[in-house]
């Protein structure tokens, strides 16, 4: 039997054998690029699995992802479990005024209370339900909140101890706090909630195969306009040769992270293509333990000697585009016109010449193989191994599954390793806090500078956006002068779908709203 005969016979068991749960005729079914984290929405990590928690959770404001709102820059902010919500003159206490008769899947009443317990989970260590891994996961959104007041019923104030301009676009982001039913929670236990989630939004949990599936019905007793589509289900297939087997052949009817050199022939063959220009960066962080990448000018010479444009079109077949800034598209801060270095890798090998490395060195590459928003990881490091060949620097690649890496990624690199990789972004320029900040997590190169974090500071601070702005505009610049980061591409996050599914809008972030979307097979 040949490989491709193999790889469907399998997705075909995977759709029709496995698991329980009825399939509608009108079921959408997604190929995603990895499986699902865990479904319990303040514990889960990347956009794979936010894709899903967010279409059973909801936060109090969200992001307008509908064909209305695509040819918007940045996803207009609007109301979401919050009617209308105001913020003081100093930043410090926002006011959020409550949808009233919205209720948990479970048909618990969502109110002020709700609201209170689902923040103290994360803030408060004296809660009986305070959960660590959640408030770590989400610090960054909820490390200003000094405290909940539940005014009304349907009122709720949050105090900040300090003013944090990034909080609203927080809250309607991956980095929100997606309300959970506090009843299924208290009954499920804290480790437990994730095997059957429950909270207010457009689908419900059905049913979860691991490593086969995740299915979500429709939720009729919906505050909002109801889904038009009885289930949704999610079938995680990790390489990109049988995500596109599997819609050929009908098994799915949308995939995520095609593979760059099908997108052409799909099209030609009927299928739909749609992306957009979502927040997402694809980069290098420079390992700032390691002696070579201690000079600036090997950081330079690396970022000089790597063909981003080449990589763009020729490699990844215009599915991205070329990065030139550490910020990522769709959010208020980003520059387009801004560019680190140019491609130059004859003054790349002056600058290790420079630096007394004529002859080059040796040093290693980590890189996952796979994950949410990784685009082609393998081929896109072996892309940039050429490339450094190039001007003298032999790299060595080591290669890891995705969830192993990321736990690796965040715990930091050896030192004999030169740098590693990550994709990620966010529709607020808080994301620049987290890759570069001298004690974020996420400074996985472990950059420090002083003038770096007092832009940060400072435009964290700021209650005026213009002035927010510019200090997030000074810090990008300062974190490219250093050279601390190397900006690869820009994802276009294309998705490709059968020609009956229609509604389906990519929009210019890493995650979709599915309540306007139909099919019909006949």
């Amino acid at each position: 039997m040949s490989i491709l005969a193999i790889i469907l016979m399998l997705v075909g068991c995977s759709t029709d054998q496995i698991g329980s749960s009825p399939q509608s005729d009108n079921s959408l079914i997604i190929g995603i690029e990895s499986e699902a984290d865990v479904l319990d929405p303040h514990r889960a990590g990347g956009w794979v699995t936010f894709r899903i928690n967010s279409q059973i959770h909801e936060s109090l404001v969200m992001e307008d992802l509908s064909a209305s709102a695509k040819n918007s820059p940045v996803p207009p902010i609007k109301p979401g479990l919050a009617e209308s919500w105001e913020i003081s003159d100093d930043g410090l206490t926002y006011t959020f005024h409550l949808r009233k008769d919205v209720k948990f899947h479970d048909g618990t009443d969502f109110n002020s209370e709700a609201v209170k317990f689902n923040f103290q989970r994360l803030i408060d260590p004296s809660f009986e339900f305070y959960d660590e891994r959640g408030a770590g996961n989400l610090t960054n959104t909820v490390s200003k909140i000094k405290e909940i007041k539940t005014v009304d019923e349907h009122t709720i104030e949050i105090l900040l101890s300090e003013p944090f301009s990034p909080f609203i676009r927080m809250l309607s982001g991956s980095s929100t706090v997606l309300m959970l039913s506090p009843d299924a929670l208290k009954k499920a236990g804290t480790d437990q909630y994730a095997e059957n989630p429950v909270g207010t939004g457009p689908f419900k949990f059905a049913e979860r195969v691991r490593g086969q599936k995740i299915v979500l019905s429709r939720n009729e007793e919906y505050w909002g306009d109801k889904a038009k589509l009885d289930q949704v289900i999610f079938r995680p297939i990790p390489e990109d040769s049988a995500r596109v087997l599997a819609l050929e052949a009908g098994e799915v009817d949308i995939i995520a992270v095609p593979p760059p050199d099908s997108v052409a022939r799909l099209e030609q063959n009927g299928f739909k293509v749609d992306s957009g220009n979502p927040p997402h960066v694809w980069f290098l962080s420079f390992n700032f333990n390691n002696p070579h990448i201690q000079d600036v000018r090997v950081r330079q010479a690396i970022i000089m000697a790597i063909d981003r444009e080449g990589m763009a079109k020729d490699l990844l077949k215009g599915t991205a585009t070329a990065a030139y800034s550490a910020q990522s598209p769709a959010n208020e801060a980003f520059d387009p016109n801004f560019i680190d270095y140019e491609y130059n890798p004859e003054r790349a090998k002056e600058l290790l010449k420079e630096a007394g490395y004529e002859n080059g060195f040796e040093m290693i590459f980590q890189t996952s193989v796979d994950g949410s928003g990784q685009l082609v990881p393998v081929p896109m490091a072996e892309w940039i191994q050429q490339d450094l060949a190039k001007i003298g620097i032999t790299v060595k690649l080591e290669t890891f599954e995705w969830i192993s890496y990321l736990g690796m990624w965040a715990a930091g690199m050896a030192e004999n390793v030169g740098f590693n990789q990550m994709s990620w972004g966010m529709s607020t320029p808080y994301y620049l806090y987290n890759i570069a900040f001298s004690d974020s997590f996420a400074n996985a190169g472990r950059y420090k500078s002083e003038a770096f974090d007092q832009a940060v500071l400072n435009a964290i601070a700021a209650t005026d956006e213009a002035k927010a702005i510019t200090y997030w505009q000074e810090a990008n610049k300062i974190v490219a002068d250093d050279a601390a980061l190397v900006p690869i591409v820009n994802d276009k996050a294309p998705y490709v779908f059968a020609s009956y599914v229609e509604g389906f809008v990519v929009p210019n972030e890493e995650w979709y709203d599915l309540t306007q979307v139909t099919v019909n097979k006949k």
